[in-house]
């Protein structure tokens, strides 16, 4: 009987009112959904003749994609039964568990792609860099409404640096320098948006041309980083090399035209012309597969979601939860227009994902959770009467 009790409470404390259920934005639910099923439809694209340890691929990833999306939901719901004044209570912890996990990853971190960024459990890894991510956005929330929502000193600005840097320092030495450059923005975004005075931007901006100038010379930022680097500057370099990737990519794009080569007939993919074409340069299907009108209309999708969680930002009942959306939508935002510009050149290589369409199951989750807390803020813009 008492066990019957326990479970009974456990699935109460489960259920969201309908007052605040009203207030949830379903379009901007339904958005992302759409995108993950358009982004299932290109990973099978890409993958479903080729072979992984001489086994053709088919349905799997796609399979395990429609998978992290259903977890996703799941989780999307959990978060949505809790006021997202708990991830402000709890935002040490958070934050703390994040730098703990990214240690482990130092230790024992599995190394993909000349990068130490992977722990494994069984068949599955996880990226930590993506759960600290979200750990840096919620840290920085609580700091900036601690400091009464203004960022008026460099004794401020610095604080939040130091938060920033601890498990940003720990990704670079991965070294995974595309996480650390989402970091970077999706922070900067959040103390522009934190009122900070336009004096500090300034000082701000030439400290960072310094420390980039230092970092450069240091070592920290290995030959073959620097290398992409040079090479999104002039891909033909190195064009069988380090300029492969975005020539082939923008070969996809360019041949796709204004509606695309058709599913499954993008010569580049089926080729396997295109390296990685299901996670980092999954933009290179669309562009190829489905041609201008398919990439207008993702980019249309991105826009329709980025515009509504903006507002959600102007619409938040307090600092911390102004500045946590504005850090999420920071975060997707760039990582958006990295990923589709390092896939028509314009961007430099990293490993960037494209938000709810890459394939990847910590970048999948930490996308639904990060949104889950969006959709949280905006349910409880205001006081509910009970």
């Amino acid at each position: 009987m008492k066990q019957n009790y326990k479970i009974g409470k456990i699935l109460s404390n489960l259920k969201i009112n309908k007052k605040l259920i009203s207030e949830l934005d379903f379009t901007t639910l339904m958005i992302a959904v759409a995108i993950v099923i358009f982004g299932v439809l290109n990973i099978y694209s890409a993958t479903y003749n080729k072979t992984l340890d001489g086994v053709l691929i088919g349905f799997r990833y796609s399979k395990l994609q429609l998978m992290w999306l259903v977890i996703g939901l799941i989780v999307v719901y959990c978060i949505l039964t809790i006021d997202y004044s708990f991830f402000k209570n709890y935002a040490y912890v958070i934050y703390g568990t994040s730098i703990i996990l990214l240690l482990i990853n130092k230790f024992i971190g599995t190394e993909s792609k000349g990068a130490q960024s992977w722990i494994k459990i069984g068949s599955f890894a996880i990226q930590p860099s993506e759960f600290a991510k979200l750990a840096i956005i919620i840290i920085v929330a609580k700091k900036i409404e601690d400091m009464g929502g203004k960022i008026d000193s460099f004794k401020k600005l610095l604080i939040i640096f130091i938060y920033a840097i601890i498990p940003t320092s720990l990704v670079i030495i991965q070294p995974d320098m595309g996480m650390s450059m989402v970091i970077f923005f999706t922070v900067l975004g959040m103390v522009i948006v934190g009122k900070l005075d336009w004096k500090i931007i300034g000082g701000g901006f030439l400290l960072l041309f310094i420390s980039i100038a230092v970092v450069w010379n240091s070592g920290l930022i290995q030959p073959y980083q620097k290398e992409r680097i040079m090479t999104f500057i002039d891909p033909s370099r190195d064009p069988l090399g380090k300029g492969y990737h975005v020539i082939q990519s923008k070969i996809a794009i360019g041949s796709g035209g204004f509606t695309g080569s058709g599913y499954k007939n993008g010569s580049q993919t089926k080729g396997g012309f295109i390296p990685e074409a299901w996670t980092d340069f999954i933009f290179s299907v669309v562009g190829e597969e489905w041609g201008f009108i398919g990439s207008f209309g993702l980019l249309m999708l991105y826009g329709i979601m980025i515009f509504r969680m903006i507002n959600i930002a102007k619409e938040s009942k307090d600092v911390f939860g102004s500045i946590l959306v504005a850090g999420v939508t920071g975060s997707m935002l760039f990582s958006i227009l990295e990923n589709m510009g390092m896939s028509i050149g314009l961007m430099p290589i990293t490993g960037i994902t494209l938000p709810f369409m890459s394939y990847g199951g910590s970048s999948m989750l930490v996308y639904f959770m990060s949104l889950a807390l969006v959709l949280n803020v905006g349910m409880r813009h205001k006081k509910i009467n009970f």
